[in-house]
């Protein structure tokens, strides 16, 4: 805030002095007398009134408001002073706001009073005057040197009071200033004017509470210093009291205008000037107007013009030959005005008109630049500058004198390369700007290709022929000089000369496959182009698989693979290092680098080298023939990284007091880092560590016993001095310069008992022998079948329903037993017993301790049969059937003699009935005391059955060649005796104890 006045100075009171003139007369002495009396008398009254305190009290006092501007202006006069008098005056203001007692400002003003004068006086408020009530006064004191001391000050003025807030309306509350423009950097008050009592108001500065003052019940407000630029749109105020009292306004915040810069005018044709400057920060706001102004001013003419754009003005140059120039910009906006200044000369100010440019005679090699430039009037000379752009940077510069046109030949260019030339010119007596810059574009013609292509290869041998891959590098665009349409391979066969084809490759290919034998081999080969043919690449393929060595580590520094060797005697004309790029994708990008005789080392880098990869690396050294042989092979990391897998670890010869740990050897494609050695973790149960063993934390925190293998070879370990049935936990792990493996999970182990491998000894061999005899007889199951259990015969199909003639059925099946004629029967008696259960019936039999088995014998049907012949019979168990009626057969007594037909007791047709009966009634069941019948078989040794069943003295049948017949009889079953018509020889009923035939 501050203060502004106005008012006119005193002026010093002049003396009258009266001068005497020597004639005429004593009247006119007389009246001059009288005169300076009359001047005495005047002095003597105005220095009395001087010398007195007067009361001028300043009155009329009158204060008007600029709200927009916060200032208050006041004006007022000095009644008592005479008429045309003047007096230097000093006059203080005091400022009060909200009541009188509370005065914020005091200030003095001081000047020359007139008589009647309107003084005035301007103050600017930090506070809106709408926020509160101003009161205003004043006083005044002759500051006069013409007044003696003391000099007192007049009474004060009435206070004047000055309200704003009678302008608010109705509106329950306001904040101001209202939408308020300010520079950046100001510092601003913001009141909150509520017709309410506030209480607990808020205040919000772009979201940001402020720190509020409270004036008065019904006024707060807040400081901001140093307001910053937000955005265009203004910084939003907030302030509330409560949800239903609350108001706002918009703090408009612009850039501070800056003075133009680089403010200068140029002419290209002498009519018109055209003038520029930087006009720096834009001051202008959306909501807010006027926006900035630039007024272009010449001082010389007394022209004006008003800009049309921020940056630029165009003047028209008077056809009066005026050179001399003044111009004054200035800028302004709604806060503040710059302005600067510059004084030229026209003919000092010429920049020429952008050239025209052409080109022609263009080759692989030269090309000719032509320009025009646009006369600036009376054909002044011009210097011209002309650069030659390649691949983006300028490879040529060249200067020019010219009038109006220009040409200069560009030379030593590349062929088929396409350049950019341009030119600019300026003033060469009053150089004052180049000109803008003109420029086109041209592309040489093509040549033959000027360098040999880099040629390596890949040998491969197989069964005696071996696979050459020839790999060449694409020719750099200087060498190419053109586009390389194909390559020509030509094989040469050094031990079988013959003629030689070219075999063209067509670009852009960079390799290709040979099948060639183990003779020796030149190729030679060629870039083309449109134009010509490149010199020749010649690589020598040996028959000689060369030699061997040994892999070595190469170093590794920040920029790469350092590889060095030793110097090669005799004639080489150079080197060559290959490498893969990519290893690890399982296929080979063959690289290479061709290095001069009298180098020994270098470094290899390229963007395709990935950490954890390990890259091989041969150096050949290049003989005069061209034959390349190998000299050393090294190996790397770019960089070792720790391993992501831990080997496959088998356990074996496991003992109460050790086992052996074995693994077996990494990929080398797999390895991250070189592999040091081995760390071998384990666990015992009783927690103390082996010798050679220590203790080591592992990454879970938990601690274990680690032994150290620092031989990589070495790929077994015999963990030793263990306790008998012990559980133990291992791990293995290899570990190299950078770490080791991961911790995978630990494996369990338990020894066990001292004893135990003698158990194995003797439970390993009988087992052994177990399975053996399994084997054996699973092996001659048909043969164990037979001898053990045989099949049993089906009696559908028996070989004795052949001899049954039956007329009544000619198709018989089944052998009924009354159609059985035997020759013999010997029945015997066997012991009472219990019931026992046959295993494939329901019905039980009588369990029977049987001592001696029943046999029944058939005896060859032989008319003139008198004695016992060779035939004798065996037990069949599978047909040994009870007799299933005790009522159908009874004992027969027989006498103690040798059988005959006459002896025999039982009519053979009751036999017979008998027999079928048995036959249909098998499943019965066979009381105690009964007999049991027997199959007897006319061909079966008497050794094939029980010895102790056998009648003491059987008798001896004679050679049976064949079955008679077949059947089953009960045993002990009595019949009366055969008739004469039966055609049984005999039939024998042996009793228990005795044998009757």
């Amino acid at each position: 805030m501050g203060a502004r006045s106005s008012g006119a100075e005193s002026m010093e009171p002049r003396a009258l002095l009266l001068t005497q003139k020597p004639e005429p007369m004593a009247l006119f002495a007389f009246f001059q007398t009288i005169l300076l009396l009359v001047s005495l008398s005047l002095r003597t009254c105005q220095s009395e009134v001087l010398s007195e305190p007067l009361p001028l009290t300043p009155e009329s006092l009158d204060v008007s408001i600029n709200s927009a501007q916060r200032c208050l202006h006041l004006q007022w006069r000095v009644h008592s002073l005479a008429y045309h008098q003047e007096l230097k005056m000093v006059f203080q203001i005091e400022i009060s706001r909200i009541n009188t007692s509370n005065v914020i400002w005091v200030d003095y003003y001081s000047t020359t009073v007139k008589w009647n004068q309107v003084l005035h006086w301007s103050w600017e408020s930090e506070l809106p005057l709408e926020c509160a009530t101003h009161f205003v006064r004043i006083r005044s004191r002759v500051d006069d040197a013409r007044v003696p001391e003391p000099r007192f000050w007049s009474n004060w003025s009435s206070w004047k009071e000055v309200n704003e807030q009678n302008s608010l309306g109705h509106k329950a509350s306001s904040v101001f200033p209202v939408d308020k423009l300010v520079e950046e950097g100001s510092n601003v008050t913001i009141c909150y004017i509520s017709r309410s009592h506030q209480n607990n108001v808020s205040c919000y500065l772009d979201g940001v509470r402020m720190h509020v003052e409270q004036l008065d019940p019904n006024v707060s407000a807040f400081h901001v210093n140093n307001v910053a630029f937000v955005r265009e749109t203004g910084t939003n105020i907030f302030c509330e009291m409560d949800p239903k009292d609350d108001a706002g306004t918009v703090l408009f915040v612009s850039k501070v205008l800056e003075e133009p810069k680089d403010f200068s005018c140029e002419t290209q044709d002498f009519k018109t000037l055209h003038c520029t400057w930087d006009p720096g920060s834009d001051t202008s706001l959306v909501r807010k107007q006027p926006y900035q102004s630039y007024t272009l001013f010449e001082s010389f003419s007394g022209e004006k013009r008003l800009c049309e754009h921020k940056n630029w003005c165009d003047w028209q140059i008077a056809q009066d030959s005026q050179e001399m120039y003044n111009f004054t910009l200035v800028a302004e906006n709604y806060l503040r005005k710059r302005s600067v200044n510059i004084l030229f000369n026209l003919t000092h100010r010429v920049r020429p008109m952008t050239p025209k440019v052409f080109f022609k005679n263009i080759s692989a090699t030269n090309a000719t630049m032509t320009w025009r430039v646009h006369s600036t009037g009376n054909h002044r000379t011009l210097l011209c500058q002309i650069e030659l752009h390649g691949e983006g940077k300028v490879i040529q510069q060249h200067n020019a004198s010219i009038k109006v046109n220009g040409e200069y030949l560009l030379s030593e260019l590349e062929p088929d390369t396409q350049y950019m030339a341009r030119v600019h010119c300026g003033d060469a007596n009053h150089f004052w700007k180049w000109s803008e810059w003109s420029g086109e574009n041209f592309t040489t013609l093509e040549a033959a290709p000027s360098e040999a292509p880099d040629v390596w290869r890949d040998v491969k041998s197989e069964l005696g022929n071996r696979t050459v891959t020839l790999f060449w590098k694409p020719l750099s665009k200087s060498h190419a000089n053109g586009k390389i349409r194909f390559y020509n391979v030509i094989v040469e066969n050094l031990d079988k000369p013959s003629e030689l084809e070219p075999v063209p490759i067509p670009a852009p290919a960079n390799h290709t496959k040979l099948a060639l034998d183990q003779c020796s081999y030149r190729i030679h080969v060629t870039a083309n182009n449109s134009v010509g043919t490149s010199p020749a690449s010649v690589i020598v393929i040996s028959g000689d698989p060369g030699n061997q060595v040994e892999e070595e580590r190469v170093n590794v520094t920040a920029d790469g693979f350092s590889l060095s060797w030793k110097p090669q005697s005799g004639d080489v004309t150079g080197y060559v290092v290959e490498w893969c790029d990519r290893p690890q994708d399982g296929s080979c990008d063959l690289q290479w680098e061709n290095l001069g005789p009298n180098t020994t080392s270098t470094v290899i880098s390229s963007d395709a080298f990935r950490p954890g990869v390990r890259y091989n690396f041969r150096i050949y050294g290049i003989s005069t023939k061209r034959i390349a042989y190998l000299l050393e092979q090294k190996t790397g990391y770019s960089q070792e990284l720790a391993p992501l897998v831990n080997p496959q670890v088998v356990m074996s010869n496991l003992t109460s007091h050790s086992f052996t740990l074995s693994w077996k050897d990494y990929p080398t494609e797999t390895q991250r880092s070189f592999i040091r050695g081995y760390h071998v973790y384990l666990k015992p149960k009783e927690g103390q560590c082996h010798p050679g063993f220590e203790k080591a934390a592992l990454s879970d925190n938990s601690v274990c016993c680690k032994y150290k293998i620092d031989k990589p070879e070495q790929k077994t370990f015999v963990v030793e001095n263990l306790q008998p049935e012990s559980i133990y936990e291992f791990f293995v792990t290899p570990f190299t310069s950078v770490g080791e493996g991961p911790l995978d999970a630990f494996t369990k182990v338990t020894t066990p008992d001292e004893h135990s491998h003698l158990l194995i000894r003797i439970i390993l061999p009988t087992v052994f022998c177990v399975v053996l005899i399994m084997i054996v007889c699973y092996l001659n199951s048909q043969w164990m079948k037979e001898k053990c259990y045989p099949d049993i015969p089906d009696p559908y199909k028996s070989s004795v329903l052949s001899l049954i003639k039956s007329k009544e059925n000619p198709h018989l099946t089944i052998m009924s037993v009354k159609d059985c004629i035997p020759d013999a029967i010997e029945v015997i008696n066997k012991p009472e017993g219990s019931k026992i259960q046959f295993s494939g019936t329901r019905n039980s039999l009588t369990e029977t301790e049987i001592t001696k088995p029943a046999y029944l014998y058939l005896l060859p049907a032989e008319k003139n049969y008198s004695g016992p012949g060779p035939c004798i019979c065996f037990e069949n168990f599978t047909y040994n059937q009870a007799a299933s009626n005790s009522g159908s057969c009874g004992h027969v007594p027989v006498p103690p003699t040798a059988p005959s037909q006459r002896g025999l007791l039982t009519s053979l047709e009751n036999l017979l009935k008998a027999l079928e009966k048995n036959y249909m009634n098998s499943q019965g069941e066979i009381p105690a005391g009964e007999t049991t019948l027997n199959y007897v078989s006319q061909l079966a040794s008497p050794m094939s059955g029980d010895k102790d069943s056998l009648p003491t003295d059987p008798p001896v049948p004679a050679l049976c060649s064949e079955y008679k017949m077949q059947m089953a009889i009960p045993l002990g079953l009595a019949s009366p005796p055969l008739s004469e018509n039966s055609s049984v020889s005999s039939v024998t009923l042996l009793d228990q104890g005795d044998h009757h035939h």
